[in-house]
């Protein structure tokens, strides 16, 4: 029984030094990644999912008193149209959005999802400016001519959800 153990882990070795170079070859000069343009910012972590609600107050109590998450105040962002509260996870937050004023574009998204639903994500980069830049040439619509200063205090833009595979993506510079 030991004679067959030690001849099976003797052909996994073998099996396993002989598909190295195989790896090795993956990261060589000539591999995929390095034709891949390097940029002039660079995407960061996620920073929150923002869902719209048409009732904040049951959402927040929701966040709070069912899944004992940390939930934010409410603020008023007149700019956007929103009003914002922010669950706090481990990981990143949610973001509740419910419309403020008949022109609030949450407004616009909950006529159209009557319970609510994902509205955006948010991902920040380092430099905000010159994503704009990369992402125009690329051919990718943003939604404003310049940045907006969103519910952090941070410059933001947001992404046609038509060029991100059906999702609204919100940059936040880091």
């Amino acid at each position: 029984m030991a004679a067959c153990l030690r001849r099976a882990a003797a052909g996994l070795l073998t099996r396993l030094q002989t598909s190295a170079p195989t790896i090795r070859n993956l990261s060589s000069p000539n591999s995929f990644s390095q034709n891949i343009p390097s940029c002039l910012w660079k995407l960061g972590r996620l920073n929150h999912v923002a869902i719209a609600v048409p009732d904040l107050e049951e959402a927040q109590s929701f966040y709070k008193d069912v899944l004992g998450a940390q939930v934010s105040e409410t603020v008023a962002l007149p700019e956007h149209g929103v009003y914002t509260v922010f669950v706090e996870l481990g990981n990143t937050k949610l973001e509740l959005l419910h419309p403020l004023g008949e022109k609030s574009p949450i407004a616009s998204f909950l006529q159209k999802n009557k319970t609510g639903g994902m509205h955006h994500i948010c991902i920040e980069v380092d430099d905000i400016k010159a994503a704009m830049t990369e992402l125009k040439k690329k051919k990718i619509r943003i939604l404003s001519e310049e940045p907006k200063i969103g519910a952090h205090g941070k410059p933001v833009i947001f992404l046609h959800p038509k060029d991100c595979h059906g999702v609204l993506v919100e940059l936040e510079q880091a």
